[in-house]
């Protein structure tokens, strides 16, 4: 006999909370490694290198310049160039992916402001970098993110939550102060430079 399904049956789920977003962003790496040991195996150095130029082909096919995918991926510009100039088959995927975005109109500072900008913009941020760096980086231009802010308030949340773990400066211990130069309760004086205290000296030797 036919049941009806009920209409919540398959639903997608609701979109997540700012800090829940942020979360995900911050322990990706986390979830990559728990997957690599759940299979009881270590990745090779050529596992690593080959997912990381992928993440890079995902980010430049997304818009992302360069500088922006290899902070994508976790790799420093200059391995990132190494790679470009010593593997031909890289560098070829490379710019096919780089065209790809340019032919459908995913160029850094223009209008379009796609997801993965944004991924790389709330990551940034929550790694401690500032707002205008952050959108530097990513090739949002300030007046379209001040905009942007505005006129959702659903990113303004991801912002403030991206913020809100970013991690604080380590506090320096005070520096030492000598005792002379620190200031004096009411009614103390503070001692000269060079200045001798008179004292009374007891004769040790008593009195016939």
């Amino acid at each position: 006999m036919y049941e009806p399904q009920d209409a919540d049956h398959g639903a997608r789920p609701g979109p997540l909370e700012p800090e829940q977003v942020i979360a995900w962003l911050r322990d990706r790496d986390a979830v990559g490694q728990t997957l690599q040991n759940a299979v009881d195996h270590l990745p090779s150095q050529r596992d690593v290198t080959l997912a990381t130029m992928a993440d890079v082909l995902q980010a430049t096919a997304q818009g992302l310049e360069l500088p922006a995918a290899a902070v994508w991926a976790g790799v420093s510009e200059s391995v990132l160039r190494g790679w470009i100039d010593g593997d031909p088959a890289f560098a070829s995927a490379l710019y096919a992916c780089a065209a790809l975005a340019a032919a459908h109109g995913l160029r850094p500072g223009h209008d379009s402001t796609t997801p993965a900008m944004l991924r790389l913009l709330l990551s940034a941020l929550s790694g401690g970098a500032t707002k205008n760096d952050a959108a530097r980086l990513v090739g949002v231009p300030e007046r379209r993110l001040r905009r942007l802010t505005r006129e959702f308030p659903a990113l303004a949340g991801l912002l403030d939550a991206a913020r809100s773990v970013r991690p604080r400066p380590r506090r320096s211990r005070p520096a030492y102060v000598p005792s002379t130069y620190r200031p004096r309760r009411p009614g103390q004086r503070t001692p000269a430079h060079g200045a001798f205290r008179l004292v009374q000296r007891e004769d040790r030797e008593g009195t016939a």
